[in-house]
């Protein structure tokens, strides 16, 4: 058979338009082996190419191309398009082979494959920590990336040969809602950057995506922190969550219904008891949950309900990235992942989304054990990713803030003493309902206030290590300590809520320096406490906050039993609880919503400690705590306190072992900074009681942040 002259001109034309990479991968109709009618002059013009890129519209052009010079040439057959789909994922694979893109730390991530994330509740670094299979197409992917890879290359260049094949739009919608281009946009965005695919030929109709990135408009990620809150002890140790900007709310900050924040929290049940939930979060017996709101409501929730301040920190990302980040959370919103309140939290998951997108910062794998929100911030400041800051007060500053004012108005009158009613008022979240957002909650309002010194950027490291020597009565002793976090009100306070006391996961060890002739003499090496959790909450009652004055502890610690002669000291295990009242007093800052410095507290306490060292093995004690601490500058602060406990262990037949008795325990306790790392700390107590082999101890110790 010979192609007529009317023929050769749309074949000449075709070999000029194909390149020859494309020929390379195409299949080539029999017609045109037989035919010696194509001129070797129209065939040597075609143009090569060194930098390829692959479309289904380049993969069907030949045939379509034959089909006009052959009217009796039917379209592609599945077999063609079967071929080119091989031909074309044989490309695909050949530069996945060279690259060694299966392993590429970006696609190894969006499958969540973490090489370099080292936890002790986690699972092995060989699997994904996904366990759901819809989020693979290959059987083996929660186990292998490169098996993943190439199911996922397979889907796309099936998709790519045969979305061209479909005529029908309804067709097309009903198969794309369910295509790996509307599932796994982020890997397919990925994809065609790194094999060079062409973009055009990836169009596809997704309307539920489509509608979803389009009523987000993602352009712009901050991040958003709020501050510690220890009334609500699942946000003691504070949030973060990312607010999403869109073009119309960076044009307009202030307008925060143009924008939505993205929550990563634990989807617990609400009827759990405290004890039960907080467990079940800490050992990710929980999923977690992908929150997307409006920005607005979140924000409301920590300015005016919570009443904490937040500081909103724009993420250093580009527009694509961002976009890209929010393709991957589209693929990852409806996981059901297991929620670990230390280390699989709100704040890691902030680091997990931008080491998607910039696998050479690796900023999970810097905090793998513990991942605290204001270390995050931290963080991400030291890795220059923060462009810009924004702090917004919450009602409560706001109140203080007029608060302050007005005591200072009245002071330069020669009033002292504020009027009660006017002082109450203001106060009054109810009767005066200022607040950084407008009434209808829409748009952010510009106040007159200075920033508060509580920016997470600015306070010392979460770990503590310490070193101290001391006397304890006759006895000399070195002390060797460890805390995991947080904060006590003698540490320096820049950074943190005023008055903020948390401590947690603590240990302290006693080397005591021997002395034979001691007949009372301590064990060489002794456990001096552990501290699982203990702190306090100030709400001072003169002062704008809302809520109570209250303190807990669980701990194990070294105590004096006073029931007996001679008594020396024993580990318990002790319990306690305290509710008070606290008052602040002295100068706040000029012109911040900042309570007085100085602050002065009391607590009615009940404590209950169990050992097989004390008298009956128990010991149960109730009493009045009282004490004051003293801001005396930025890097001195003091602290005095007096404990009256009244224990009781029960009855006793002997005559020489007291059931109950009073115990009183006075404290002083000295910090200088010399700077955010490093501290000097003189700590001394007094036990009131005439039984006890010890009754004072005084220590001098080095304080290093980590």
């Amino acid at each position: 058979m010979t192609i007529g002259l009317r023929a050769r001109l749309p074949l000449a034309i075709a070999g000029l338009l194909l390149s020859a990479q494309t020929q390379a991968f195409l299949p080539t109709p029999l017609s045109v082996l037989e035919s010696d009618a194509l001129s070797p002059d129209a065939s040597s013009l075609a143009p090569t190419s060194t930098a390829p890129t692959y479309s289904n519209s380049d993969a069907l052009s030949e045939s379509g191309n034959i089909s006009n010079a052959e009217p009796n040439i039917k379209n592609s057959t599945s077999s063609e398009s079967s071929l080119a789909t091989e031909q074309l994922l044989s490309t695909w694979r050949q530069q996945v082979k060279t690259d060694k893109l299966a392993q590429h730390t970006t696609w190894r991530r969006l499958l969540y494959f973490y090489d370099d994330k080292n936890s002790v509740l986690g699972k092995k670094k060989t699997e994904s920590l996904v366990d759901d299979p819809s989020f693979f197409l290959s059987e083996n992917g929660q186990r292998d990336s490169g098996a993943e890879l190439d199911a996922m290359l397979a889907a796309l260049a099936q998709e790519l040969v045969s979305s061209s094949a479909t005529d029908n739009d309804q067709a097309k919608t009903d198969t794309n809602n369910n295509s790996v281009l509307c599932r796994f946009p982020a890997r397919v965005a990925w994809l065609t950057e790194v094999l060079a695919i062409d973009a055009a030929s990836l169009s596809a109709e997704c309307p539920e995506l489509d509608e979803w990135m389009q009523t987000i408009a993602p352009e712009q990620l901050s991040i958003m922190f709020a501050q510690e809150y220890l009334d609500n002890p699942l946000s003691a140790f504070a949030h973060t969550l990312l607010r999403i900007d869109s073009k119309a709310s960076i044009a307009a900050p202030n307008q925060i219904d143009k924008a939505y924040a993205l929550n990563y929290t634990v989807d617990g049940d609400p009827n759990d008891s405290f004890p039960v939930y907080a467990t079940k979060s800490m050992i990710g017996s929980y999923n977690s949950a992908i929150e997307i709101d409006p920005y607005p409501e979140m924000l409301a929730k920590y300015l005016q309900d919570d009443e904490r301040d937040t500081w909103t920190y724009q993420l250093g990302l580009t527009p694509k990235e961002v976009q890209q980040i929010m393709r991957h959370v589209w693929e990852t919103k409806a996981l059901k992942m297991p929620y670990y309140f230390t280390t699989d939290n709100c704040a890691s998951e902030i680091l997990r989304l931008i080491d998607v997108v910039r696998p050479q910062q690796n900023l999970l794998s810097q905090l793998s054990y513990a991942v605290v929100p204001s270390d995050v911030i931290q963080l991400l400041n030291d890795e220059q990713l923060l462009a810009s800051t924004i702090y917004t007060p919450a009602d409560n500053t706001l109140r203080q803030s007029q608060l302050n004012e007005k005591k200072q108005q009245r002071a330069q009158l020669g009033y002292h003493n504020s009027a009660k009613q006017t002082v109450n008022e203001i106060k009054s979240a109810q009767l005066n309902p200022i607040s950084s957002m407008s009434a209808d909650g829409q748009t952010l309002l510009k106040r007159q206030i200075d920033v508060s010194d509580n920016n997470p950027i600015d306070r010392h490291p979460l770990q503590l290590g310490t070193i101290g020597i001391g006397q304890r009565s006759d006895d000399d002793y070195i002390d060797i300590g460890f805390r995991a976090g947080f904060h006590d009100t003698l540490d320096h306070a820049s950074g943190y809520p005023q008055f903020f006391n948390l401590e947690g996961l603590a240990a302290t060890l006693r080397l005591y320096d021997t002395d034979d002739n001691n007949p009372n003499q301590p064990d060489s090496v002794v456990l001096q406490n552990v501290t699982l959790i203990r702190g306090r909450s100030f709400n001072p009652v003169n002062a704008a906050k809302k809520g109570n004055t209250w303190g807990a502890s669980i701990e194990a610690t070294r105590v004096n039993d006073g029931s007996q002669e001679a008594g020396t000291d024993h580990l318990v295990g002790s319990v306690g609880y305290e509710k008070g009242w606290s008052w602040a007093f002295g100068t706040p800052a000029t012109g911040t919503g900042e309570m007085p410095p100085q602050l002065c507290y009391t607590f009615l306490a009940g404590t209950g400690q169990v050992g097989r060292g004390i008298n009956k093995g128990f010991r149960l004690g109730a009493g009045i705590n009282a004490g004051c601490r003293y801001q005396i500058n930025n890097q001195l602060r003091a602290q005095a306190e007096l404990q009256l406990p009244y224990w009781y262990h029960g009855s006793s037949d002997e005559t020489n072992v007291r059931g109950h008795y009073w115990q009183p325990v006075s404290s002083l306790g000295l910090q200088y900074d010399i700077d955010k790392k490093q501290a000097l700390r003189i700590n001394a107590n007094y036990e009131w009681q005439d039984r006890i082999d010890a009754n004072d101890d005084i220590q001098l110790s080095y304080r290093r942040y980590f």
